[in-house]
């Protein structure tokens, strides 16, 4: 990894911490005895789907609003999103006083786009189910308008802040001998953030990535050796993980992540039924591939303390009714 980025994410990280103290929740880690007597070691959970907007997003993209120029400020900003992202852009922007477009996949969760609209944002969506071809519709969007698009993922500020803060806060509330950490990918956002601070300060930390079977674009990405960035649609109801990765993020993660797992949508729809039943939270599908990983045996052998990071609550009843009903 460039040195220039290392240094530029440690950076942020702090200044993100610094700036976020105060604003958002600092989510429960909570003990899961059904996962530690199935993986024979200790296993927390660190419970962001109890975050403010539903999901650890808030992190990021509130640092990144902070960030912006006066010039940017006062000409609004464009950015694209899956959906969690989008809601906490739509926060951050309503607190700052900035005019934010948030571009959708026509997929979206209904229960997501009507937190976004609800916080006053200008939601559009495309006619694209996947989040890839959305990004390019909305690009052109913001060249159009003159507007600073910012990337729910591909950003140093958002790496920072979703997954460095999040890293910061779980080192300083897990036991000591903690050393694996189950992480959700989509674009990467959260994971290469997460994976810098933690292998920054243990260097013998094992980062499994988790993903949809059907858009591995981390596991892609590693066999080719290059950031896989776009990929083809698939018919899902975890869209948060769905789509390629990152640039950046992969910069970060390819000499970081030590495996990834992939997981089936059944085990995703097997994996939100446990969390409800054995733990009575409510998650969105994209947050429960961690937890898939773990039911399925496809995270691999543990041999330490484990946290598995649960990224978001954002779902619609009608999608709950249909994993509930599978």
């Amino acid at each position: 990894m460039d040195a220039d980025i290392s240094v530029d994410l440690r950076d942020k990280t702090l200044a993100a911490r610094a700036f976020l103290d105060g604003k958002i929740g600092r989510t429960p880690l909570e003990y899961s005895a059904g996962l530690s007597e199935r993986l024979g070691v200790p296993v927390h959970l660190k419970l962001e789907c109890l975050q403010i907007t539903g999901s650890f997003k808030i992190r990021g993209a509130w640092f990144r609003l902070s960030r912006l120029t006066a010039e940017q400020r006062a000409s609004g900003i464009l950015t694209c999103s899956a959906g969690n992202h989008g809601k906490a852009v739509a926060y951050g922007a309503r607190e700052l006083g900035v005019q934010a477009v948030i571009c959708v996949p026509s997929s979206v969760d209904r229960a997501k786009y009507d937190g976004m609209v609800a916080l006053g944002a200008d939601v559009r969506v495309s006619e694209f189910p996947g989040y890839d071809d959305t990004e390019v519709w909305a690009r052109e969007q913001a060249l159009r308008e003159h507007k600073l698009f910012i990337s729910p993922f591909d950003d140093i500020d958002i790496m920072a802040g979703n997954g460095g803060t999040l890293a910061a806060e779980v080192f300083e509330e897990a036991q000591a001998e903690t050393r694996a950490f189950i992480l959700p990918v989509g674009g990467g956002g959260l994971s290469s953030g997460f994976a810098f601070f933690a292998k920054e300060q243990r260097p013998d930390a094992v980062i499994v990535g988790c993903q949809h079977e059907l858009s591995p674009g981390l596991a892609r990405s590693l066999e080719a050796g290059r950031a896989i960035t776009r990929l083809p649609a698939i018919d899902t109801v975890a869209g948060g993980v769905e789509g390629g990765i990152g640039e950046l993020p992969f910069a970060v993660l390819r000499t970081r992540v030590d495996r990834v797992a992939l997981v089936s949508e059944q085990d995703i729809y097997a994996a939100t039924r446990w969390m409800l039943e054995r733990h009575q939270y409510l998650i969105e599908p994209s947050a429960a591939v961690t937890i898939a990983a773990c039911l399925s045996g496809k995270v691999g052998k543990l041999e330490t303390p484990t946290v598995v990071v649960i990224s978001g609550r954002n779902v619609s009843i009608d999608v709950i009714r249909r994993i509930l009903n599978e």
